[in-house]
């Protein structure tokens, strides 16, 4: 059984981003840009879940 991959970007960067939230500190990953990155990934999630895409 195949699983299916939400079709609303917003959500797919939302559990990326919580994804990486919970495994960065729990691994010790670190690099530089990683608050950047992380960031960016909570602002466009955000927004797209705001405009329904």
């Amino acid at each position: 059984m195949a699983m299916r991959l939400t079709r609303n970007l917003g959500m797919l960067l939302l559990a990326i981003w919580l994804i990486l939230g919970g495994v960065m500190p729990l691994l010790k990953l670190s690099f530089s840009g990683a608050s950047t990155i992380m960031a960016i990934l909570a602002i466009a999630s955000g927004v797209l879940i705001l405009i329904g895409r």
